[in-house]
């Protein structure tokens, strides 16, 4: 494509991400839909561009303001993810110079909002959190997440994997904590290999493998993945149950779920159970009541944890919107709770970076249900022979506690408990 063609692309890309009608994903998704001519290059600068422009997007509007043309354009211009030299190859001569004008500002000398790039009701807490870590955290923030796999227990080996993946010009290493993770170098493509269409691998944040290995499933439970979604704890859950006993994955949207029966036919896991369920209340799950072993509740939320993969999020959001999820949070996890028999145990985790989502809901469900023993999550996985379990958690070792800037993965929390015997 022309540079001038490719750069007209990327400002009618970031106009309708910027527009936050729907996940920026989904609009890109739907862009490369519409333009099917597009290559693989092509596509790779324009959906990189419209996530820079999210991701600074305060920074690039207060530089933008010193330019000239339309708004969409400029942004696109500061966002350009492709090689210089071919961005000004499409530029005017005006532009040229405001280019090289706003490259020379140095970015420590602008306010604090543009340096972070994030609404003013996310600053506090996060800042609060983390104390010096926060401005690290920014910077992580800023950057593209890793490609992690995860390979499945059931049928494949994790270093096999590996190898396999590299006779196929596809470096991967060890994640450093999962027993099943393997991290890519780039973002290859995987839908044509022999590893993922015989259901060796899935795509899965190193995080979000650990939230299933804290459930400990085992032979012949009883499992219920509470909020499935598409599913990816519930492979993992299935896979270390070895395929037997059974396997609930749960859902209010059956349109999530659909997206699980291709993942679910890959996987040669037959004791999984998708239903789709109206609210936390559904007769289903009255009727499982104190029958099931396991539960993990991976519940909707602010999805802040993220951010490196779904920037547009922090514009998203709001305080209003935060405070509806709380309330969500409680009742979801109060609700799978009475699934749990004696012994049973429930895992409550989002991908939140906020003590509202985490923390709080933790205290507040073990002081209103004093027939739960919360459990310490740094000897679970210690347990489960995961490496330096302690710095994956908090100061007290009672919760699961992932940062991007300090673990490498989506920012998760995790708290555990047992429900004792009556």
């Amino acid at each position: 494509m022309h540079p001038k063609a490719l750069l007209e692309a990327c400002a009618e890309l970031v106009r309708e991400v910027l527009r936050f009608e729907h996940p920026a994903d989904a609009v890109v998704s739907r862009y490369f839909r519409e333009h099917r001519a597009l290559g693989p290059r092509e596509r790779a600068t324009l959906a990189e561009t419209a996530y820079a422009v999210v991701r600074r997007k305060l920074l690039f509007e207060h530089l933008a303001g010193s330019g000239s043309g339309p708004r969409e354009r400029r942004l696109a211009i500061l966002g350009f993810a492709g090689d210089r030299d071919f961005l000004k190859s499409a530029l005017n001569e005006p532009e040229k110079a405001w280019l090289d004008q706003v490259a020379a500002v140095d970015a420590a000398t602008l306010a604090e909002r543009y340096r972070h790039n994030l609404p003013e009701w996310l600053v506090a807490p996060l800042k609060e959190q983390l104390g010096d870590d926060f401005w690290p955290l920014v910077d992580s923030l800023n950057q593209s997440a890793p490609l992690d796999l995860r390979v499945n227990a059931l049928t494949d080996k994790r270093e096999d994997v590996r190898k396999e993946l590299a006779l196929a010009g596809i470096p991967a290493r060890p994640t450093p904590h999962s027993p099943w993770g393997l991290r890519l170098e780039g973002k290859p493509a995987l839908t044509r290999l022999d590893a993922f269409a015989r259901g060796a691998i899935e795509v899965q944040d190193e995080g979000s493998q650990l939230l299933a290995l804290l459930t400990d499933a085992r032979r012949g439970q009883m499992v219920v993945d509470f909020c499935a979604g598409a599913g990816g704890k519930t492979l993992a859950l299935g896979a270390m149950m070895r395929n037997t006993g059974r396997l609930y994955a749960f859902d209010v949207s059956a349109h999530r779920l659909e997206n699980l029966k291709p993942r679910l036919a890959r996987s040669q896991l037959s004791n999984v159970h998708p239903a789709a369920i109206a609210h936390e209340r559904d007769e289903r799950i009255k009727r499982l009541g104190g029958k099931i072993d396991r539960v993990i509740v991976d519940a909707p939320c602010s999805g802040l944890g993220t951010l490196r993969r779904n920037p547009d999020l922090k514009w998203r959001q709001s305080p209003q919107a935060l405070a509806e999820l709380t309330a969500k949070q409680a009742a979801i996890l109060d609700s799978a709770a009475r699934l749990l028999k004696p012994d049973g145990r429930i895992v409550y985790a989002t991908c939140s970076l906020l003590r509202a989502e985490n923390e709080e809901i933790a205290a507040g469900f073990t002081v209103a249900h004093p027939g739960f023993r919360r459990l310490s999550v740094r000897e679970l996985l210690e347990s489960g022979r995961v490496a330096e379990a302690a710095k994956l958690c908090g100061e007290d070792g009672q919760d699961l506690r992932l940062w991007p800037q300090r673990h490498g993965t989506d920012g998760f929390y995790a708290a555990v408990w047992e429900k004792v015997q009556s």
